[in-house]
């Protein structure tokens, strides 16, 4: 096993990373708050792993509250669920939320736990490789609303993160590609020794070594960890970890949640960020290739859906990091080396909005 710490003061944490993390009750019982446990999951990983976490709580007044699985269930109206599970169990100030599942039901407990009594602890057992790379560190919590996505949450810091490799086996192959997504933007705004490697390793990490998988999963929580020590609220350098986020929230949103899994969004608007980065000048034809080219070995799309540059830039302006009215981008000043800037043409823009689609 390996542990990371996410340097926040008061507020710093583990992060495990290994295999059957799951049977380790003394993981999770060291960072319970008392004898009350919430187990937040969803209907396609209770069946899998819910049981195997109970026993861990055996001894524990433990409960748990099973959402439906997908994007387009992380809403107010499945936050009120976890709510309302909440007050029927009367679970006091000492109760411990323990998210089991993706960065959908991470983020949702993680919200749940930000307001319930105006705060309770909460514990993160990401299933899914984009939640165990990037979604569960960091304490970002939201739910989408029709108009935008994860507009509405929290900065909330989990008690601790506990990332098993071993459930990583039971991921499809579809989702297991969205996590690869998020540890290439790793390689592109801040790791080009990660870049590399992953350009030598992408077909081992797609065919699940176990070796290839904990390297990628140490190296992005590492990298995560670093920027949300020097920057927790957001205020500077942890927008750079938003690469393609802006144009890949267009994405989901304009498609209906659910249509594009994150990382696929995610993927096509690195994709976009590589391309307007080039013409601004920054990158050149051979960098633009070489994203393009890893993107498609992780078998994640190149090319976003057919929405049109004037959808595309509506879906964009309701974005966090807008300021004045200004889109404001991160973008590549180098493969390895990100930026955010508005200070790019709009005609630019519209030509790689109009030019990166399917």
């Amino acid at each position: 096993m390996i542990t990371l710490d996410v340097a926040l003061g008061e507020r710093s944490y583990p992060i495990y990373i290994g295999v059957e993390l799951l049977h380790r009750a003394d993981l999770i019982r060291r960072h319970l708050a008392g004898n009350e446990v919430m187990v937040v999951s969803n209907d396609t990983v209770a069946p899998l792993y819910l049981e195997r976490v109970m026993a861990a709580l055996d001894g524990v007044r433990a409960e748990a509250v099973i959402l439906p699985d997908g994007e387009e269930y992380k809403t107010l109206a499945q936050l009120d669920t976890i709510f309302t599970a909440l007050l029927e169990q009367r679970c006091s100030r000492q109760v411990t939320i323990l998210a089991l599942g993706g960065g959908v039901i991470g983020d949702m407990a993680g919200f749940a736990a930000a307001c319930y009594q105006r705060g309770v602890p909460f514990i993160q057992i990401p299933t899914t490789l984009l939640a165990q790379v990037d979604s569960s560190v960091g304490g970002k919590t939201a739910v989408n609303h029709p108009l935008g996505k994860n507009m509405i949450g929290a900065f909330y810091q989990p008690r601790c993160v506990i990332a098993d490799t071993t459930v990583l086996d039971t991921l499809d192959a579809r989702q297991l590609s969205a996590g690869i997504a998020e540890v290439i933007k790793y390689g592109l705004i801040c790791d080009k020794e990660l870049f590399a490697w992953l350009e030598k390793n992408m077909e081992a990490l797609v065919a699940r070594d176990r070796d290839a998988l904990s390297y990628a999963i140490e190296r992005s929580c590492r990298n995560k960890a670093e920027v949300v020590a020097a920057d927790e609220l957001e205020h500077g350098r942890r927008a750079l970890l938003n690469l393609g986020h802006t144009f890949g929230h267009a994405i989901e949103t304009g498609m209906g949640y659910g249509q594009w899994l994150h990382g696929e969004a995610v993927a096509a608007g690195m994709v976009m960020a590589t391309d307007l980065s080039a013409r601004l000048g920054w990158l050149g034809a051979e960098d633009v290739r070489r994203v393009e080219k890893l993107v498609a070995r992780a078998q994640l799309p190149t090319r976003g859906p057919a929405l049109s540059v004037d959808k595309m830039k509506a879906l964009m302006a309701v974005d966090k990091k807008v300021q004045d009215g200004r889109i404001r981008l991160v973008l590549l000043k180098a493969l390895g080396e990100a930026v955010v800037s508005d200070a790019f043409d709009p005609v630019l823009l519209d030509r790689t909005l109009a030019e990166c689609q399917a």
